[in-house]
């Protein structure tokens, strides 16, 4: 976790999603594969450099979204038919409009994933959700419910391996170091775990009203600062969205959606 030792993990969560989440509003109405190439290599630019994201961890998301972005260009490559035909594969005539479009929804992809690992590796749940109460005005009970249902989730694997293991204790004939296997197992083990992950949600929710949750007003234990730096840097990135879009239409090469109906 990279959060408060970077400039994105020190800038201000509520700013820092709304300005992520315009970023990637923008890209959606974009189909030239020119502009979400730039701003894909500025992005994971930015990751390494302002928000500290280790190389890895953006090679690890890359590669889970590689079959997805892979399947969007093949299929926009063999649906597509207008433009001028640039290779015929068989029966499949390639046109330089569908690879255009196909590898515009392509990296888009790949751009989309980097903007999420910034805003995952960069930001502190915590810190996150005090600042939508204290900035958006979120209210409490839908702050601390996020807060209460992302802890849940943080412990599933522990409690998952947990199961398995007494699983396989519990089997006569299990060998040593292997779990017992088959959907029988499998299934008994996800209802074990489903029902102690709902009797855990509960006594969250009652210790939470035994300490007035929703109850009234209430005070932040630790405020989370917006200063200028968080504006500015909201303006840099904007900034550079933007410039990339003025560059790309006074170039040429910038379309729009009406691309996707062409064919």
């Amino acid at each position: 976790m990279t959060a408060r030792t970077s400039a994105f993990g020190r800038w201000n969560p509520t700013v820092k999603l709304g300005t992520l989440l315009a970023a990637s509003a923008v890209i959606v109405a974009v189909t030239d594969p020119w502009t979400p190439t730039i701003l894909w290599a500025a992005a994971v630019c930015a990751a390494v450099v302002a928000g500290r994201v280790p190389p890895r961890t953006l090679a690890g998301a890359h590669a889970a979204l590689l079959a997805f972005a892979l399947s969007i260009f093949v299929g926009n490559v063999l649906l597509r038919s207008a433009g001028d035909v640039v290779a015929v594969v068989g029966p499949v005539r390639v046109t330089d409009h569908g690879l255009d479009v196909a590898a515009a929804l392509a990296i888009r992809v790949f751009y989309l994933g980097v903007i999420s690992v910034i805003l995952v590796a960069t930001t502190d749940p915590v810190r996150l959700m005090t600042s939508l109460h204290q900035h958006a005005r979120v209210p409490a009970g839908a702050t601390f419910a996020v807060l209460a249902g992302m802890r849940v989730l943080e412990q599933l694997p522990a409690e998952w391996t947990t199961i398995r293991c007494a699983q396989a204790l519990r089997d006569p004939g299990h060998e040593p170091g292997r779990l017992p296997t088959g959907v029988r197992a499998t299934g008994a083990a996800t209802f074990t775990l489903l029902v102690g992950a709902v009797r855990r949600a509960e006594r969250i929710s009652v210790a939470l009203e035994a300490r007035g949750l929703g109850s009234g007003p209430r005070t932040l234990a630790h405020p989370v600062p917006l200063g200028p730096g968080d504006v500015a840097l909201a303006a840099a990135v904007g900034g550079t969205v933007t410039t990339v879009l003025v560059i790309g239409a006074a170039a040429g090469w910038l379309t729009g959606p009406g691309a996707l109906t062409a064919g």
